[in-house]
C-alpha cells in the first residue's frame, strides 16, 4: 500500500490536489521566482483557491479540517514543490490550532472565518534578537492599563510578517512571575501604529517568502487581544503549538529532502559515464539507497508522531524525533543529490543547489535540533523510556 493508502478518500483528494498543483502550476515557474527572491503573489492566491489555509480551521468556521497525517503528507507535496510555499501557511496553521484549542468565542469568530479563506493570514512572532531558542529569556513587554495593552519588544525571524493580517506574539505580561513562564503570555495583535516591519533579513535560502524583525513601539493592543482572556498561560500554549510547527517543518523536510531524490534519481538513470547509467556504479548506487532508506524512515516517524496527535496524546517528544530526524536527512540527501549532479549540481541551472540552500533551515527552525534533544531526553527520562 502506498502512503497516501493510509488516509480515507476524500484526505487523499486532498493530497493529490496539491500535488496536481505542484506539478502543473509550481514546477514551471519556482526556478525564475526564487532566483529572483520574489513573492509568489499567484501561486498564493491559487493556494486560497484551493482552500489550503482552510485545512486547520474547523468547520463551523468555515474550514476544511484534515487530519494531521494527511497535513504532514500535503505539506510535503507542497515543500517538494517549493519549500518557500509550505513556509507560507505553516505558522498560518499554529495559529488557527492555537485559536481552536484556547482562543474565546469571540476570538474564534473574528478571526477564524477569514483565515480558512486565506483573506487573513497569521504568524507567529517567537523569537527576539538575543533570545533564540530560549523562549523564557523573552524582553517583549505587554503593560496593562485602562484601554488594553502597551506593546515594546522587538520579533525576528518572523515569516509572512507583512503580509500576515494576524500576529500571535509571545510577551511578558507580568515582568516580575517567578518563574518566568507564568508572567508570559499572547496577545493577537494586528498591524497598526507602533507595530514597524523595521528591516528584512537576508537569508540562504527559503526566498520569496519575507523573513523580518519587527519593532514594538508603544504599540497598542485591546484588552480583548489576548489568547484565551487569561495572563499567563502563554507559553504552554506556545509549548502546545510547536508540536504541530515541528511536524510542519518535519514534513517540510520530507518534502525538499523528495524532491532531491527524485531529481538525483532521474539524473542517475540518464547521465552515463563508462558506457553506463551512473546508478550502476556502485557508489552513486549506494548513495541512492541510503537516500530513499532514510526519506522513508522519516516519513514514517513523522506519521507515527501525526497519529499520536490525532489521538490526542503530547507529542513533544515524537514531533521533536520527527523534526530532528527528517531536518537532518533531507540536508544529507541534499548533499547527496549535488555529489550525484556533479558540477551540474552546483549550477543554478538544476534544482539541487536550491534544495542544498532550503535543507538547513529546518535544522535550525522551530527549535534547533539542539533544543530537539534536550526535549527528548527530558521526555524519556519523564516517561521512563520509549512506549512499546
Amino acid at each position: 500500500m502506498s502512503t497516501l493508502g493510509i488516509l480515507p478518500p476524500d484526505e487523499q483528494l486532498v493530497v493529490t490536489t496539491v500535488r496536481d498543483f505542484v506539478d502543473k502550476e509550481v514546477k514551471p515557474v519556482v526556478r525564475e521566482l526564487e532566483h529572483t527572491d520574489t513573492y509568489p503573489e499567484a501561486l498564493i492566491e491559487r493556494m486560497k483557491q484551493l482552500g489550503v489555509f482552510g485545512l486547520a480551521v474547523p468547520e463551523a468556521y468555515g474550514g476544511t479540517p484534515v487530519s494531521t497525517s494527511c497535513y504532514v503528507l500535503f505539506t510535503e507535496e507542497l515543500s517538494r514543490g517549493w519549500m518557500s510555499l509550505a513556509g507560507a501557511m505553516g505558522g498560518h496553521t499554529v495559529v488557527a490550532k492555537l485559536l481552536r484549542h484556547y482562543g474565546t468565542e469571540d476570538q474564534r469568530r473574528h478571526y477564524l472565518p477569514r483565515m480558512a479563506t486565506g483573506e487573513i493570514r497569521a504568524t507567529m512572532a517567537l523569537t527576539e534578537p538575543g533570545g533564540g531558542s530560549d523562549l523564557q529569556a523573552l524582553r517583549t513587554v505587554a503593560r496593562r492599563d485602562a484601554d488594553g495593552y502597551v506593546v515594546n519588544g522587538t520579533k525576528t525571524w518572523i515569516t509572512n510578517s507583512r503580509r500576515s493580517g494576524l500576529i500571535a506574539l509571545l510577551c511578558r505580561t507580568d515582568p516580575d512571575a517567578t518563574p518566568a513562564h507564568r508572567g508570559i503570555s499572547v496577545l493577537l495583535v494586528e498591524h497598526g501604529p507602533g507595530l514597524t516591519v523595521s528591516r528584512d533579513l537576508p537569508k540562504l535560502g527559503y526566498k520569496g517568502v519575507e523573513s523580518c524583525e519587527l519593532a514594538f513601539e508603544d504599540h497598542r493592543a485591546p484588552a480583548d487581544a489576548l489568547l484565551g482572556g487569561v495572563e499567563g498561560r502563554g507559553f504552554a500554549q506556545i509549548m502546545r503549538g510547536l508540536e504541530t510547527g515541528r511536524l510542519q517543518v518535519a514534513a517540510r523536510a520530507l518534502g525538499v529532502g523528495r524532491a532531491a531524490l527524485e531529481d538525483a534519481l532521474a539524473y542517475a538513470r540518464e547521465r552515463e559515464s563508462f558506457g553506463k547509467p551512473i546508478w550502476q556504479h556502485q557508489s552513486i548506487g549506494n548513495y541512492l539507497a541510503d537516500m530513499a532508506t532514510s526519506l522513508t524512515a522519516a516519513r514514517q516517524l513523522t506519521l507515527h508522531a501525526a497519529r499520536e496527535a490525532d489521538a490526542g496524546h503530547r507529542v513533544d517528544m515524537e514531533a521533536g524525533m520527527a523534526k530532528l530526524f527528517a531536518s537532518e536527512t533531507a540536508m544529507q540527501i541534499a548533499l547527496n543529490a549535488l555529489r550525484i549532479h556533479g558540477g551540474h549540481g552546483y549550477s543554478t541551472e538544476f534544482d539541487v543547489e536550491r534544495y542544498f540552500r532550503d535543507a538547513p533551515l529546518m535544522i535550525v527552525g522551530e527549535g534547533t535540533n539542539e533544543i530537539q534533544r534536550n526535549v527528548i531526553v527530558s521526555r524519556l527520562v519523564e516517561r521512563g523510556g520509549l512506549d512499546v
